[in-house]
């Protein structure tokens, strides 16, 4: 069982990614249902949703992404737009996080004294199983990095994959195998960032 800090040190962004991960996808997927169990959300809404890409799948997912992206960004991108999603498409798969919106209605309902601040509430939960399942990979030796192309991409994904249409697209995870080691990670000096009272 490794050291938590270890754990949060080891996880990072990997872009340099390929198609060979250790784990079978059984065990993939057994790791990730289990982060879906245990990660912490208010009122134990459980609001989260993920869909698993592989394959032609995971492919198709980034060639959206990337069409959308060159009809929208200026062309003196084009390059640089075309090799960064190169390297997510090389990976062995893509997680796609959503919220489940009905969920977040509801309760905005349930509770009005708090109807401001459950959606907020709902992607702070997201975001913690993110890291959750990032830190989990990263334990398996395996390369992941969060990506945030929605909404541009929204319409266009809901169509080809059938995602529910009360499923709001969060943020995207490639993953795969390591192929190179990013540059350590920089840390901004924290004093002042911290209040600490007695």
């Amino acid at each position: 069982m490794p050291d938590i800090l270890e754990l949060m040190n080891k996880r990072h962004s990997f872009y340099d990614i390929n198609d060979k991960i250790s784990l079978k996808n059984s065990e993939l997927e057994a790791l990730i249902k289990k982060c879906m169990e245990l990660y912490p959300s208010s009122f134990n809404t459980q609001s989260a949703r993920l869909m698993l890409l592989y394959n032609q799948k995971h492919l198709y997912f980034w060639s959206l992404v990337e069409d959308k992206l060159l009809k929208t960004a200026p062309k003196d991108k084009t390059e640089d737009i075309k090799k960064r999603i190169a390297s997510f498409a090389k990976g062995y798969g893509t997680i796609l996080f959503f919220d489940d919106s009905n969920i977040v209605k509801e309760l905005e309902k349930k509770m009005p004294l708090y109807a401001d601040n459950f959606k907020n509430w709902s992607h702070q939960s997201n975001a913690i199983l993110q890291f959750m399942i990032w830190s989990a990979l990263s334990d398996k030796n395996i390369g992941a990095s969060m990506q945030h192309y929605n909404p541009l991409v929204d319409d266009c994904v809901k169509t080809a994959f059938n995602v529910p249409k009360n499923w709001e697209f969060v943020a995207q995870m490639p993953f795969g195998g390591i192929e190179s080691q990013p540059q350590p990670h920089s840390f901004n000096d924290i004093d002042g960032k911290i209040l600490i009272e007695q």
